[in-house]
């Protein structure tokens, strides 16, 4: 998976428009990263990739680049 279609794949998640969504985008400017946004991001995580995050490791996620970083140490994304 490249950066667009890692973007592409976080904006399908939250349920945003794909031009919105950028590497550098904080959470607080994604409506769908809240609770139940954090809930289907690790369920997502889990289905599609098998990474397991803590609740702890989900609370450290500040934005949108924090989601990327998750999925290159899983060898999900492109380095």
């Amino acid at each position: 998976m490249n950066i667009s279609e890692a973007l592409a794949w976080i904006s399908d998640l939250f349920e945003e428009p794909p031009e919105r969504i950028t590497a550098d985008m904080p959470k607080d400017d994604i409506p769908g990263w809240d609770s139940l946004g954090v809930l289907t991001l690790m369920a997502a995580l889990d289905e599609r990739f098998g990474v397991q995050l803590t609740e702890e490791e989900m609370e450290e996620m500040q934005n949108v680049s924090d989601i990327l970083a998750v999925l290159r140490r899983a060898g999900a994304l492109e380095a």
